[in-house]
């Protein structure tokens, strides 16, 4: 426990000692309070019950949570609110002839303006905005600039002002979008880490619901910036990235129950951070995202899921259901009060990933609900082949609703959550802003090429188009997408360190499993890819029973 008493001596933090030894030493063992007289018996209590409780989470906690929530609400707010507005505004600036090349353009251009700018600028402020400000600091100028960006949008009265509004309002949406599915990451225990993460999801889509009805009623209205996030805790391990030691603990003791878990999570965010500092010592960060082997898969499964999320279709309905439903025979009333029903089955049927993320795992609901999403893609677009208008309001009613109950636990939340977790510390920052640069992008390409899309491929080869991809992005997630379930954010580094051949023949391999399980219901013996050093160390308790002896006593001494 030498290490212990320099560390604590280093960053001025000798009072809190005893609460570092133990925490250090569960670091090391997550069980030995159970057969230790140093933890009293309210330790044992909390330790043991975070496992098997994982859900009693402090008040602290949850609240955070919330606050992030919150912000994911402006954000899907702030995405949706165009779908109903595009409705009248095409007609009012000018640009809304259906049959027109330069009309559909510049309205996808306009629809599209807010991801045009987190791809190419705001997306990659994330770094110096979290190194400067923090990451809570950093949400709340985020959300006001979505707030007023809102506004601004509002009292525009031309296409190309419309436009500039839009694009700054990227400006809210890029690093809000990388930062808080970090920060959730960064303050959540890894039973419940999932889970936490993809709040940000289900509340985007939640803010995309309240942003459809808001059309429906008022057709377009700015939404309200998330000022109470200031009093949410700071993450952690960027106080500790800072030296701020003692304010990391005490922000710690409210999102733990007890000073021990606070203590042991400082201290194993201290030596992993003194790893990777040494680490990052005279090196491109950028550039190791892509030459180390591990950063590399990291990235890679990260950009697949990212594209993912965008190819599959899902922002094709978020931004211009009101138009198909509209195109499929629909009243403009009946268009909008039918992109509300979208809107709440994508949020209502989020609200299963809380819990079945972090039970089957992010790459498992993947390759369950991408075929599916390319089946009812396939369904809306070949309804608008059907002579009935009943049959074809019906038809492509059918295939968006379905569409929203399969990507909400799925696709929906695993981006994010994914990418907020994949990258190691040192490169986070970067890795997340390439991972919400690689969503916007895309975001923005669907976006602007689908009234064009429409005008040249008609609905059902436009539909047909993203069912495709559905199948293809299959492929990339069985090859390429390693699962990251239940790890701890330093044990995904053995996750990704797999090399990638090995990876994609072990997908390959899950196909005749896959078969077997679900389509001939038999028994097969799964195969286990990932084998972390901790699961191999089980067996070798003797240098463990040396180290609690040398913690027992130490303890002990600084008790007397």
């Amino acid at each position: 426990m030498a290490d212990v008493e320099i560390f604590a001596q280093e960053r001025g933090l000798t009072h809190l000692l005893p609460e570092l030894k133990k925490g250090a030493l569960v670091a090391q063992d997550s069980t030995c309070h159970n057969h230790l007289d140093i933890f009293s018996e309210e330790d044992k209590r909390i330790l043991t019950e975070e496992v098997t409780h994982r859900w009693r989470q402090t008040p602290t906690l949850y609240y955070m949570v919330v606050m992030s929530s919150l912000a994911a609400a402006v954000q899907g707010m702030d995405e949706a609110v165009i779908n109903g507005a595009q409705i009248l505004y095409p007609t009012q600036f000018g640009i809304g002839d259906p049959n027109s090349k330069r009309d559909s353009w510049l309205v996808g251009l306009i629809n599209s303006a807010p991801y045009l700018c987190c791809a190419t600028i705001s997306c990659w402020m994330t770094h110096p905005l979290n190194h400067y400000l923090g990451r809570k600091k950093t949400i709340f100028i985020t959300c006001m600039i979505s707030f007023l960006t809102c506004i601004w949008s509002g009292l525009t009265n031309t296409w190309w002002h419309l436009f500039i509004a839009r694009f700054f309002l990227g400006f809210g949406i890029g690093p809000k979008s990388a930062t808080v599915p970090v920060y959730t990451a960064e303050c959540s225990p890894a039973p419940i880490r999932g889970a936490l993460v993809m709040m940000w999801q289900m509340w985007t889509a939640f803010g995309i619901a309240l942003g459809d009805l808001i059309d429906l009623v008022f057709y377009f209205i700015p939404d309200t910036p998330g000022v109470t996030v200031l009093f949410a805790p700071e993450s952690p391990r960027w106080l500790i990235s800072k030296g701020r030691y003692e304010d990391a603990f005490n922000e710690l003791c409210r999102l733990r129950f007890s000073r021990v878990q606070a203590a042991r999570d400082l201290y194993y965010i201290h030596v992993l951070l003194e790893a990777e500092n040494e680490m990052k010592q005279g090196r491109n960060r950028v550039v190791e995202m892509f030459t180390i082997p591990r950063n590399r898969h990291a990235a890679l499964a990260s950009w697949v899921v990212m594209f993912g999320q965008q190819f599959c279709g899902v922002n094709v309905i978020a931004y211009y259901s009101s138009n198909i439903f509209l195109a499929s025979g629909f009243s403009q009333v009946s268009a909008l009060a039918s992109s509300l029903g979208f809107g709440a089955l994508n949020w209502l049927f989020a609200l299963p990933a809380v819990f079945t993320i972090d039970t089957y795992g992010r790459r498992n609901l993947l390759l369950f609900t991408f075929p599916c999403m390319a089946i009812c893609l396939l369904i809306t677009g070949f309804s608008f082949w059907s002579t009935s208008e009943t049959g074809r309001v019906a038809g492509v009613s059918i295939g968006i609703y379905l569409f929203a109950i399969f990507y909400s636990p799925g696709e929906g939340p695993v981006p994010f959550t994914y990418s907020a977790e994949a990258f190691p510390l040192y490169i986070r920052d970067i890795g997340m802003s390439f991972a919400t640069a690689t969503t916007w992008f895309w975001n923005f390409i669907l976006s602007i090429t689908w009234p064009s899309l429409i005008l040249a491929f008609k609905p059902q080869g436009a539909f047909g188009w993203y069912a495709a991809w559905c199948c293809i992005l299959w492929v990339l997630i069985l090859l390429f997408v390693r699962e990251t379930k239940g790890k701890t954010l330093e044990e995904l580094d053995q996750v990704f360190a797999v090399p990638l051949g090995t990876h994609a023949a072990y997908g390959l391999r899950q196909i005749p499993y896959g078969i077997k399980k679900f389509v001939l219901f038999q028994n097969p013996v799964p195969e286990q890819l990932y084998q972390l050093e901790s699961d191999s160390e089980v067996s070798s308790t003797g240098g463990d029973e040396k180290a609690r002896k040398e913690v027992k006593e130490d303890v002990d001494k600084t008790n007397v």
